[in-house]
């Protein structure tokens, strides 16, 4: 039975036949001394027909340095080979992105184009739009210098109003605004806000102009001339004659007052409705508590009920006074409701208030309730 060469076998000439097809059209380097580059590459076989020593001077067999031309020329076939694959891809890829210009075709050259070109003076830096920072009037030397200056009224001309002035507080953005100072007409105190210092007293005290005074107590001069231009406007309503019992007390004074009421209904009952000493809004020259007077005067407790008191109430922030303690905001305020008791805030913080519908500094001012000590 003949033997079967696997080198003449017809798959094996089709795989040599396609290998020179596919490195037909390659230009390889011309070897020295013959034109191989034009020939049909050796088999296997016919290597194996030459001498397997090497020649003299030579350091590999004729048969190996005969093979590497053909070992060349089918690795650059399949790196063309492939080449030709990935810009298929990138092409498709590219077409299938852009969907191909209005008549359906695609520019294969714009789809594999590189990146774009950068400058010469390097990868541009992205440009962040700036943010605005919020609007403060801390920031407004106007402010400011009013501030500094003590010019309450000033102050709040310059934040745009006491609607403003209020705005910037309660919303945290005006940081160079104290509500705890004594010295402001904004000045909060309650059961959480003590004076500091405990014991404060205020510099600028008088006695309120043609207003009858119950006792011995003065207020602050813009409060002071506030409570005259009230009750001179009220006695030309009509609606009677408004005195006062209690406008500046001292930090020790209201040490007495509160040690009064405990001694009557106890520590529980008194906070309801005296301060403790330190904490009382008498201490700022700027509360006063009014009682009607028809002849002869009446008591705090006839306040609500008389038309001085329904006059106050709708009038009062005419002229810069809110009433401090409303009824129904005990557990805001911290007290029972006080229709006497009168806590000047100057005639733009009373219009905010007023047309605000504000019953509380607390909530005029977004500061927590402070019903407990």
């Amino acid at each position: 039975m003949t033997s079967h060469d696997p080198e003449t076998s017809p798959r094996r000439a089709a795989r040599a036949e396609a290998e020179r097809l596919a490195t037909a059209a390659l230009t390889l380097p011309v070897v020295p001394g013959g034109d191989d580059s034009a020939a049909a590459p050796p088999t296997r076989r016919a290597l194996r027909r030459d001498d397997d020593a090497p020649e003299a001077g030579e350091s590999e067999p004729r048969g190996i340095r005969r093979l590497a031309p053909v070992l060349l020329r089918r690795r650059l076939a399949v790196v063309a080979a492939a080449a030709v694959v990935v810009a298929g891809c990138v092409v498709a890829i590219g077409a299938a992105a852009s969907g191909g210009g209005p008549d359906g075709s695609t520019d294969a050259v714009a789809q594999i184009a590189g990146p774009p070109v950068v400058a010469d003076d390097g990868i541009p830096v992205p440009q962040l739009a700036a943010v605005a920072a919020t609007a403060t009037p801390c920031d407004d030397p106007a402010f400011t210098s009013a501030l500094a200056a003590g010019d309450d009224a000033a102050v709040i001309d310059a934040a745009g109003g006491g609607q403003a002035f209020r705005a910037a507080v309660a919303s945290g953005i005006a940081p160079c605004v104290s509500l705890s100072d004594p010295n402001r007409e904004w000045l909060v105190v309650n059961k959480q806000r003590p004076y500091d210092p405990v014991d404060y007293q205020p510099g600028d005290l008088v006695m309120p102009a043609d207003v009858r005074a119950l006792e011995d107590s003065a207020l602050r001069a813009p409060a002071a001339r506030a409570l005259t231009s009230l009750v001179k406007a009220a006695s030309a309503a009509g609606v009677g004659e408004i005195g006062y019992l209690s406008a500046y007390r001292s930090y020790t004074t209201q040490k007495s007052t509160y040690a009064g009421r405990v001694a009557v209904g106890g520590v529980a009952e008194a906070d309801r409705e005296s301060a403790r000493p330190g904490f009382s809004e008498h201490q700022s020259g700027m509360a006063v508590d009014i009682v009607p007077c028809n002849g002869s005067c009446k008591t705090l407790d006839d306040v609500a009920a008389s038309p001085q008191g329904a006059w106050v109430r709708d009038h009062a922030w005419e002229f810069g006074f809110i009433t401090r303690y409303a009824e129904g905001r005990e557990s805001v305020s911290g007290y029972e409701p006080e229709a006497w008791h009168l806590r000047y805030i100057g005639p733009e913080l009373a219009r905010a208030y007023h047309e605000g519908g504000f019953t509380t500094l607390e909530e005029f001012f977004g500061l927590p309730a402070a019903p407990t000590y």
